[in-house]
């Protein structure tokens, strides 16, 4: 059988992290394209979780060396409401792909609340939704595109940022993942 397409790096990366840091979970590619990226099941393979994957490069290495020094990483990221909406898949996963550090981070989110916070920041319009994820050397995540966005990744790198519904750090790294363990979890 010739392969009619291949995983892109961000699915890659995702997998990669799963299989390293999950032993006890298998990681499957669909055959097809279903809105679905990746399915993670248990090791039974009795219960499965669907992933829809999106990779973002750093954008850090533009911005001022005082920012750079306390950010790890700041990608952008495309999304179409329509398609969020009818996505099957559970979990979201953003990729941050920083020059920074060796690994990425990553930005595990439920479908709905990642619904639920892009309508809270952007509003309810339908269509394409301009987000930049930004993570800081302080293990915090934070969603950044407004207007005024030096002004903002200052008040990131320094601490001074307060914007809850802009706060995605629960959704970061090890917190992120939590969601996959319990669903996953017998």
């Amino acid at each position: 059988m010739r392969s009619m397409f291949t995983i892109h790096a961000g699915e890659y990366l995702v997998g990669l992290h799963i299989q390293q840091k999950f032993p006890d979970f298998n990681v499957w590619v669909p055959a097809k394209d279903s809105g679905i990226d990746l399915l993670v099941t248990n090791r039974k393979n009795l219960r499965t979780v669907s992933l829809q994957v999106k990779y973002g490069k750093d954008f850090l290495p533009g911005k001022s060396a005082r920012v750079q020094k306390k950010l790890r990483c700041l990608s952008w990221f495309k999304l179409n409401t329509v398609k969020l909406d009818e996505s099957p898949a559970q979990l979201w996963v953003f990729v941050l792909h920083s020059f920074k550090k060796d690994g990425p981070d990553f930005v595990v989110m439920p479908k709905g609340e990642l619904r639920r916070r892009m309508t809270q920041i952007h509003g309810t319009r339908n269509g394409a939704i301009q987000s930049y994820l930004c993570s800081t050397e302080s293990n915090l995540c934070w969603e950044v595109r407004i207007p005024r966005h030096k002004y903002v990744l200052g008040q990131i790198a320094e601490g001074v940022y307060d914007e809850s519904s802009r706060d995605f750090t629960k959704y970061l790294n090890d917190e992120g993942w939590k969601a996959l363990k319990k669903k996953l979890a017998p």
